[in-house]
């Protein structure tokens, strides 16, 4: 089961790589709302290293408005995580949530709709990332 799209880039950072996610993000309507930076958070939390890794919750407001209005309970399934990491090779992984798959088990074919756009415009994202 397939529950992200992803996409691995070389000859970049995950801090050098990090605002031109965000732009290809806003480019379809995305703002980031959350930031969880997993290496800090494990190194202080579990005194364990991890390599760079942010995870950044991004929300396009019009397809959560459209959603919320369906579900208000969709919110517990909002925003939708865009990773970066570094792998153990060097190359830097950015991988986005299917929110198809996510709202699949919700069972509301309205929802659906709108969750293949948004993972449409997610895919956008990570093919704009591939030729940059």
């Amino acid at each position: 089961m397939k529950y992200c799209n992803c996409i691995t880039i070389t000859g970049t950072t995950v801090s050098e790589i990090r605002p031109v996610v965000e732009d290809a993000l806003k480019a379809e309507g995305f703002g980031v709302l959350t930031e969880i930076d997993i290496q800090a958070t494990m190194k202080k939390k579990l005194d364990k290293d991890y390599l760079p890794h942010i995870i950044l919750g991004a929300c396009n407001p019009g397809y959560a408005d459209k959603v919320l209005s369906i579900d208000p309970n969709i919110s517990t399934m909002l925003p939708c995580n865009v990773t970066i990491r570094e792998l153990e090779t060097g190359e830097i992984e950015i991988a986005s949530i299917d929110p198809s798959l996510a709202m699949s088990a919700i069972s509301n074919q309205e929802l659906e709709v709108y969750a293949k756009e948004v993972n449409d415009k997610l895919q956008n994202v990570l093919q704009a990332l591939k030729i940059k």
